[in-house]
């Protein structure tokens, strides 16, 4: 297929792509870290597609993004005190919670486990994809597995040979680095990753 590159922040290109997102289709997107290839979390048929389209090995769990705290229970279920006390400092950013999974979600999502990632980016295009679409998007970096993220929206359209209806471009990615993930299913919550969102040392999430 011949891959669109659109300009992200039109008005049309931001209805185009949830068009596409609503057919089912796995788009590229910008986000406040590293572009990203997205599809709606609870169409397990389009989110089978980034597994294949990166190669991506079945048992590595895709996070979800949503537009709000609120929005949380959509996509998990219970969710901890100390999640809102960490979510209300650091969202929207480059910050991923390991949450209790909904039983509603998909389980290709979350390799059929009983937790989820979840994060709010911190960039306008995600937001108002989130808010036209009115449901979260499962997004993972836009790169073959085990290749680096290209930082440009073309380097994107190349990486996947076409194999993308379109590539929302922003201009170059903002950072180099994912997000930061932080489990907040175990007591107390602990980093798994440090990426973009450096949390101090003296923080009360690291163990």
């Amino acid at each position: 297929m011949d891959t669109l590159l659109l300009e992200a922040r039109s008005p049309q290109s931001i209805a185009g792509a949830v068009e596409a997102l609503r057919r089912g289709a796995v788009i590229a997107l910008p986000t406040d870290t590293v572009y990203g290839v997205g599809a709606t979390a609870f169409n397990p048929q389009a989110v089978a597609q980034i597994f294949a389209l990166k190669n991506r090995p079945p048992e590595k769990a895709i996070p979800v993004f949503v537009p709000s705290i609120a929005a949380l229970p959509q996509v998990c279920r219970p969710i901890p005190k100390a999640a809102r006390a960490l979510l209300s400092r650091y969202w929207p950013g480059a910050l991923t919670v390991i949450l209790p999974a909904h039983p509603s979600l998909p389980g290709i999502i979350t390799n059929y486990g009983r937790t989820v990632a979840v994060r709010m980016p911190n960039h306008p295009v995600v937001m108002a994809l989130l808010a036209e679409l009115g449901e979260p998007l499962a997004v993972t970096s836009a790169n073959l597995s085990g290749r680096p993220t290209p930082k440009t929206a073309g380097g994107v359209q190349k990486e996947f040979a076409g194999r993308l209806p379109l590539v929302l471009d922003d201009g170059p990615s903002p950072a180099d680095t994912p997000s930061t993930i932080i489990d907040l299913t175990c007591v107390p919550p602990g980093i798994l990753r440090q990426g973009s969102l450096v949390i101090p040392p003296e923080s009360p999430y690291v163990r």
